[in-house]
């Protein structure tokens, strides 16, 4: 036994545990017992580890979280074939807090497996061979022995009624905010790939219970191969430290949370996605600037595409007859939609597509841009050469009744992807948007609220479809406070340089039959 309380903190050299089956032996195991208060159960606990592991070296670590019993001295007295290190947070660091303190050991000392378990003997070490086999065998980088996968054992376990419900409505609620499987979220008996906790921020996560939950999320944001086993279940006479209520709230809420961030509507560096999704995908199937815009343009236009990226929108145009030249400062991975692609940084200006444009699309662009005002005025030079053109804008709506609650409680969080997108330079509302426009000479003809990608977020199912259609029933009743996203349909106000072109050209018709040589000096002053 190697008992180590207090003093600084140092790498500890594990080296001559004993091996058993020294030629088969590659991996190194480090069994965490998590203890508060269980000097009753935990000599018991570590006794029970199985002498022999088939492929790993055994070590164990108690990390005793501020007892105020002899826990630290029960451990210490254990008896087992195995090296012990029994720890001791001189103040208590919480449930969660104590599991960090245990990954970061296995991390600094070179270990392959780390198996969690409790000290109140709730889960049995009987089980440690065939649930890190999985590991082992390179199928999974993490293994949950799951209690409720034989649903019927974890009652004949002891397993009190409200938790047994508990922890299935919230399992399910879980699943259904992530779209995994899992039977059990909850459970306390978890073996963990040590490479795989290297690329966790598990130190930013709670100190407190729904650090269980927070670490499953941050593996499936990594996309990491989590197996579940079954495991009976045994409730003795330990004592419950958990508020049912609070412990529910918080894993709602972190699951929620995860999802946002898997959306890309908020930012939380706690979860970091190994490859998420494209940042601007199709939102052609449900009702979306993409959809609006693809049912607006007439077949056979030819459209002006700002900001066109991979080109969603101008494959469904093109598909309909259209003639799309698009522009972005990073060509499509298909450019097969575009009769032209120019490439152009908009920052330094707009490129003249010289042609006779339709339909001036600039779907979320001008959020991006330091000055959107010089964008419109652009604009506006190259719809006036066609005066039946059409300009069709949208940005996000910054007065959304959401940042309006969260602006309500000092919260203004960016993300990668929504209204506070990270690259977002300017943000407008509703009226803001309508003076931009007025002020670049343009008038607006028609204006959209649109709502929430939630099929995006949520996935195509019913709940994403009953939401977008609460959400256009609510934007009917406040288009400023419910809107996502605003679309604007706009026409060009005559320049100077039209008009003074319309009153020649009418002179021209009104004079010629009686005085033709007295227009001949009159000049629009066009180039």
């Amino acid at each position: 036994m190697r008992p180590f309380e207090g003093g600084e903190a140092e790498m500890l050299d594990l080296s001559d545990a004993p091996a058993v089956h020294e030629v088969a032996v590659t991996r190194r195991l480090l069994v965490l017992i998590v203890a508060y208060e269980a000097e009753a159960t935990v000599a018991s606990v570590i006794a029970r580890i199985p002498a022999v592991v088939p492929g790993v070296n055994v070590s164990i670590l108690v990390l005793d979280d501020g007892s105020l019993d002899q826990t630290f001295e029960a451990a210490c007295a254990a008896s087992t074939p195995h090296p012990v290190h029994v720890l001791r947070n001189p103040v208590n660091q919480g449930y969660g807090g104590n599991q960090k303190i245990g990954y970061q050991f296995a991390v600094a000392n070179g270990f392959d497996i780390v198996a969690l378990i409790h000290g109140d003997g709730q889960y049995g070490p009987e089980h440690l061979p065939r649930l890190i086999a999985p590991l082992l065998a390179g199928e999974a980088e993490a293994v949950l022995g799951s209690r409720m996968m034989d649903r019927r054992g974890a009652l004949r376990g002891g397993m009190p009624l409200y938790k047994f419900l508990g922890n299935r409505i919230l399992t399910e609620i879980q699943n259904g905010i992530t779209g995994a499987k899992l039977h059990e979220y909850h459970t306390g008996y978890r073996i963990y790939s040590v490479e795989i906790l290297k690329k966790l921020p598990f130190h930013r996560n709670t100190n407190n219970f729904h650090f269980d939950t927070e670490i499953i999320l941050q593996l499936m944001s990594l996309s990491a191969r989590i197996t579940e086993l079954s495991i009976p279940t045994y409730y003795g006479n330990e004592v419950c430290r958990v508020n049912g209520l609070t412990y529910a709230a918080k894993v709602v809420a972190t699951t929620l949370r995860w999802r946002m961030r898997a959306s890309g509507l908020l930012q939380d560096s706690k979860y970091p996605f190994a490859a998420g999704p494209a940042v601007y995908q199709p939102k052609l199937d449900f009702p979306s600037t993409h959809s609006w815009v693809v049912d607006a343009v007439p077949h056979g236009s030819t459209v002006f595409d700002i900001g066109c990226s991979d080109g969603h929108v101008a494959a469904s145009l093109a598909a309909k007859g259209c003639r799309v030249i698009g522009v972005d400062q990073v060509p499509p991975a298909d450019p097969r939609p575009f009769a032209r692609f120019l490439m152009h940084d908009l920052e330094h200006g707009l490129p003249d597509p010289e042609e006779r444009i339709d339909y001036i699309l600039a779907l979320d662009v001008i959020e991006h841009l330091r000055v959107p005002e010089r964008l419109l005025e652009e604009i506006h030079v190259i719809s006036s050469r066609n005066r039946g053109a059409r300009l069709i804008i949208s940005t996000g709506n910054v007065a959304f009744f959401i940042v309006r609650f969260m602006l309500l409680f000092g919260k203004f969080n960016y993300g990668v992807r929504g209204i506070l997108d990270f690259t977002h330079t300017r943000l407008f509302t509703f009226a803001s948007l309508s003076r931009a426009l007025r002020d670049s000479a343009f008038s607006v003809e028609r204006t959209v609220g649109i709502p929430a990608p939630f099929p995006l977020a949520l996935g195509r199912n019913r709940i994403a479809r009953a939401l977008l259609w609460l959400n256009q029933g609510l934007i009917r009743i406040s288009r400023g406070l419910f809107a996502f996203q605003m679309l604007m349909v706009c026409r060009p106000v005559p320049s100077l340089d039209w008009l003074l072109e319309d009153a020649v050209k009418e002179a021209l018709k009104r004079t010629s039959a009686s005085v033709p040589a007295a227009t001949e000096e009159v000049s629009t002053g066009r180039a």
